[in-house]
């Protein structure tokens, strides 16, 4: 008998993150405490004049199809967003609004990608990246970076890797897992390389709002003249405004590239929710202090994470320019015993830290990047005292 499953979908990795989360809540349901550092998902809830909003589209009878790439009034939106923050100027037939950023690079992903092409991706990277370029039929080309150059792809690097079959770059500033991001020279020097080997770049700018300290946020289309023209941005409002199950995303692309991504998603999913698009177009045109609020609680955060992480033997991180995630080298902690159990990876350290701490955290490996722990802080202060305290006896222990 014939294999009921194509290949393309055995090869598919289930998220690494998701299958935390679900571990997490099943031990939750079995009456465990558990500290849930897992999700990257702001804790708090929508901003009420957004969800006002949905109210009001619901009540006006805005619940019927849209145009598939989205309704006209947030693409406006979004173009006058990066002309004012980024002096980039896009029209309507460069937005496509979509089902969430995931489903966006989806969008790209099989638009631009034809069989055996290459997308070149530093690691560490969000467990979804490689993944959704396999299901497009390209080929991941995963770079290794370090932390002590904070985990970022050199042009150098970029260039070694590059071969006839490179089709495109991912970057993700600021990155998940790391939170590190680029500066705009670090960004130019990579452009250069990206002009001179004729590739595509996809730039995943969904934390572009979640920036700390003296750290400035640069769109990669700004470095160079050029860049436009060979450049998708994926953007969102998930993390700004703590909207991940609103599940509105977007890309940038050229007019060529979006109204083929168009195409996909009238044939894929029809339009993204109306309700959802109507409560976007209110994030993003509305009063910008809720996003204010939360950074500025999302920074205590950082600084408490970052300070703890010092203070406990053995771990350290990169700096974190921005997001909310830390990614905490646990590899002084490898290839010892917990009890009788040996804890030679990563993973065995994730997985007995829930067990025995009730600390929920992804491991590294599942980034690319084997050693390593991500911790995200998007929940309460409460929360992480308390886990960061467990993880402290975790480690003595």
């Amino acid at each position: 008998m014939k294999s009921n499953l194509s290949r393309r979908i055995q090869a598919l990795e289930p998220s690494a993150t998701l299958a935390m989360a679900a571990k997490a809540k099943e031990l939750k349901a079995a009456g465990r405490t558990v500290y849930d550092l897992s999700l990257g998902e702001p804790d708090f809830c929508t901003p009420q004049h957004i969800c006002e909003a949905a109210v009001a589209a619901m009540q006006s009878g805005q619940t019927h199809y849209t145009v598939a790439s989205g309704i006209p009034a947030l693409k406006e939106a979004v173009i006058q967003q990066y002309k004012e923050r980024h002096g980039l100027d896009y029209s309507l037939a460069n937005v496509v609004v979509s089902n969430g950023a995931k489903h966006a690079l989806h969008n790209i992903f099989t638009v631009l990608i034809d069989e055996g092409e290459e997308v070149i991706i530093p690691a560490p990277y969000w467990v979804s990246y490689a993944e959704l370029v396999k299901l497009a039929g390209g080929v991941p080309v995963i770079v290794s970076t370090r932390q002590e150059n904070n985990f970022k792809l050199t042009a150098a690097q970029l260039r070694e890797n590059c071969t006839e079959k490179t089709k495109c770059l991912l970057l993700c500033s600021p990155s998940n897992p790391t939170g590190s991001m680029y500066s705009g020279d670090e960004l130019g020097e990579l452009a250069d390389v990206v002009l001179e080997k004729d590739l595509w770049v996809i730039s995943d700018e969904i934390y572009e709002n979640l920036i700390y300290g003296d750290n400035v946020f640069v769109s990669f289309p700004t470095v160079r003249p050029g860049l436009q023209e060979r450049t998708c941005l994926v953007n969102g409002v998930s993390k700004t405004y703590a909207m991940t199950g609103w599940r509105i995303g977007w890309t940038i692309a050229p007019a060529d590239v979006s109204k083929k991504m168009a195409s996909l998603q009238s044939q894929e999913t029809s339009n993204p929710c109306s309700i959802s698009q109507y409560a976007a177009l209110a994030a993003l045109q509305g009063s910008q202090q809720c996003v204010a609020d939360m950074l500025a609680e999302f920074a205590k955060r950082r600084d408490f994470c970052a300070r703890r992480i010092e203070e406990i033997q053995g771990l350290s991180c990169p700096v974190m320019g921005g997001a909310f995630y830390a990614f905490i080298n646990i590899s002084a902690h490898l290839g010892r015993k917990y009890g009788d159990k040996m804890i030679a990876t990563d993973t065995d350290w994730c997985l007995e830290l829930l067990e025995k701490k009730g600390v929920a955290m992804v491991m590294g490996s599942a980034f690319g990047a084997p050693g390593y722990a991500r911790a995200s802080f998007a929940t309460s202060m409460e929360n992480l005292e308390k886990a960061f305290a467990l993880i402290e006896e975790f480690v003595a222990e």
